[in-house]
C-alpha cells in the first residue's frame, strides 16, 4: 500500500510583484514541509499574479496592466524556478506551480512541475486560453499533455477550464494518471465558479480513477479594490475558490477552503485507485479502444526548423515521372525534453 501526504494551498498573491509572491511559495514548501507534505500544489499562474484585469478591463483600456504583468513575468529557466528548484529538492517535494511565462514577446499559462529532488520535469503551458484570457496568454501544444513519473506517483495537471476539454483529460487518464494537479484562479464570478469546480474536479476523480488535488487562488478585500476600483465590478471577483483533495471515489478527503487562505492536506491511500477502478477503469477494462479512440499530437510547435541536409541534394536529382523534383520529407519536431535547474 502506498500513501502520499498531499497540500492544495489557497493562497493570495502579493500584487505586481513577482519577488513577493516567490516568496510566499518557498515559505508556502516550507510550513507544509513541517506537516509531512511530499506533494504540494499553488493555484494557476500564481507567480506573479492571475491576470484579475482581463476579466474587468476592455482591451482598450488594459495596455498599462498587461505591461506590468509583462514585467514581473518568469522566465524558465530563471532565479525564479532555481529558487523554488531548491526548496523541492531541500524538502523532498513534489512541486506543482503555476506562472505566468514569459518567453520573447509573448506571455503564457504555464504549469511547472519539479520532482522531489529539484529537477523540472515538464514545463507544460494551457491548450487554450479561456475568454478573456486569449488577450493576454499565447497558445500551449501537445508536448505538455504528460504524465509524470515522479517520487510521490504519476502526476498529471490541467489548468481550469481545460478540464472542460475531454480528451485533453483522457490523454491524462490514458497514461495511467494517478495523482491529478488541478490549479484554478479563484476569487472570480461568485458561488457559481465554485460549485462548477467542485463538480469538474470531482467527475474527474470519478472518471479517472485518480485523486485530484486542487488549489485556488484567493484575493482579499483590499486587493480586488485595488484591482477594481469600480465598487459596481468587484463583486466579479470575489467568490468562485473551491480548494480540496478528492479520492479516487469522489469523496472530499479534507475540508475545503472556500475563503481566505490556508492549506488542504490530506493524505491518498493508493489502495483507492485499485479499488476504484476494480469496477470502472476507464482506460482499461471499460473502455472500447475498437470503437473508440484517442488521438494525440505531442510534438512541440515552433515558428521554425533548420532544412535538412539532403533538402539541397534533393534538388539535384532528376525529376520524378510528373516532371517534379522528389521533396524531402521534413522531421518532425521533437518533444520537449525535462528542464533542470543546475
Amino acid at each position: 500500500m502506498i500513501n502520499v501526504k498531499a497540500a492544495a494551498v489557497q493562497i493570495s498573491p502579493v500584487l505586481y510583484s513577482r519577488e513577493g509572491t516567490t516568496e510566499k511559495v518557498l515559505k508556502a514548501i516550507a510550513s507544509a514541509a513541517k506537516q509531512g507534505v511530499q506533494l504540494i500544489v499553488f493555484p494557476e499562474t500564481f507567480i506573479p499574479y492571475y491576470p484579475y484585469f482581463s476579466f474587468i478591463q476592455p482591451p482598450v483600456l488594459m495596455g498599462k496592466e498587461h505591461m506590468r504583468l509583462y514585467e514581473e513575468a518568469v522566465e524558465v529557466p530563471s532565479p525564479v524556478t532555481e529558487a523554488v528548484s531548491k526548496a523541492a529538492k531541500a524538502n523532498s517535494m513534489v512541486v506543482v506551480l503555476g506562472v505566468n511565462e514569459r518567453d520573447g514577446g509573448s506571455l503564457y499559462n504555464t504549469q511547472l512541475i519539479f520532482d522531489a529532488d529539484g529537477s523540472l520535469l515538464l514545463k507544460r503551458r494551457k491548450i487554450t486560453p479561456t475568454y478573456h484570457e486569449r488577450m493576454v496568454w499565447g497558445q500551449g501544444d501537445g508536448s505538455g499533455l504528460q504524465v509524470l513519473d515522479t517520487a510521490v506517483g504519476k502526476v498529471g495537471a490541467l489548468a481550469c477550464w481545460e478540464h472542460y476539454n475531454p480528451l485533453a483529460r483522457y490523454s491524462l487518464m490514458a497514461q495511467q494518471e494517478q495523482i491529478h494537479c488541478a490549479q484554478f484562479p479563484g476569487s472570480m464570478v461568485g458561488q457559481i465558479f465554485a460549485d462548477q469546480t467542485e463538480v469538474t474536479i470531482k467527475h474527474h476523480a470519478l472518471e479517472a480513477g485518480c485523486f485530484v488535488v486542487n488549489s485556488t487562488g484567493w484575493l482579499s478585500p483590499e486587493q480586488v479594490a485595488k484591482i477594481c476600483p469600480d465598487e459596481n465590478l468587484q463583486r466579479v471577483l470575489t467568490g468562485g475558490c473551491y480548494t480540496t483533495i478528492i479520492s479516487p471515489e469522489g469523496v472530499s478527503l479534507c475540508e475545503p477552503i472556500t475563503e481566505g487562505e490556508g492549506m488542504a492536506i490530506a493524505d491518498l491511500d493508493f489502495s483507492l485507485i485499485t479499488k476504484r477502478k476494480r469496477m470502472m477503469d476507464s482506460v482499461g477494462h471499460y473502455s472500447r479502444p475498437d470503437l473508440l479512440q484517442l488521438q494525440v499530437n505531442r510534438d512541440s510547435r515552433s515558428v521554425w526548423q533548420q532544412t535538412p541536409a539532403d533538402y539541397a541534394i534533393a534538388s539535384e536529382n532528376e525529376p520524378n515521372i510528373n516532371g517534379k523534383l522528389p521533396t524531402p520529407e521534413l522531421p518532425k519536431i521533437n518533444e520537449q525534453k525535462p528542464i533542470t535547474n543546475n
